[in-house]
């Protein structure tokens, strides 16, 4: 038995070359689709996987960074809690009397003071500048207005504390007020 197979010029199949061609054509098709998809997603994995390396390069970062803090503040801590004896020194070197306390007891103590103060400078304390100098409440503690420029520090009653650019204590100090001038008689009428 025969089977009809429509021949072209060429003796080929018409009808199943057509089929095949639409057929690879559609495959063709497909695969290009498959294929912008699977780049597309690629694409995406990729700009994610950017995403979470800068994320974790700025953890890492923020780590360090709170880490130092941490360090700073446990310094701030300690520096603040030696403040007290500092300020012992400081009126036990006023209140000293050479003829009394002996001077190799004064000069004892002056040297353990001054090198309790470098210590302190070496990580980063320094003292606020307060007498003389305009007041600052972010810097100054008043505790009592006196005779005086006003609002300049007349009198420095505690010395105040700065580690590297944070405050630790505020200076107390005393500020100045202009005298209240009394008014004449003449100026009430």
């Amino acid at each position: 038995m025969v089977s009809k197979k429509n021949f072209s010029q060429g003796g080929e199949d018409i009808e199943g070359n057509e089929v095949g061609e639409v057929a690879a054509a559609e495959d063709i098709e497909s695969v290009k689709k498959e294929l912008e998809e699977a780049k597309e997603n690629a694409e995406r994995y990729l700009i994610n996987w950017q995403r979470a390396e800068a994320d974790f390069i700025n953890y890492k970062r923020r780590n360090e960074q709170e880490r130092a803090e941490m360090a700073s503040f446990a310094n701030a801590n300690l520096t603040r809690d030696l403040l007290p004896v500092v300020d012992d020194l400081e009126r036990a070197l006023e209140n000293a009397i050479d003829e009394f306390d002996g001077p190799t007891l004064v000069e004892g103590i002056k040297l353990i003071y001054r090198k309790l103060k470098t210590v302190l400078e070496d990580h980063g304390l320094s003292e606020i500048e307060a007498e003389g100098k305009e007041f600052d409440p972010n810097l100054h503690e008043a505790v009592m207005c006196v005779e005086g420029e006003e609002g300049k520090v007349c009198e420095e009653v505690q010395r105040g504390y700065k580690l590297r650019d944070r405050l630790l204590r505020p200076s107390m100090v005393k500020v100045g007020k202009e005298a209240e001038r009394p008014e004449s008689i003449e100026g009430r009428e």
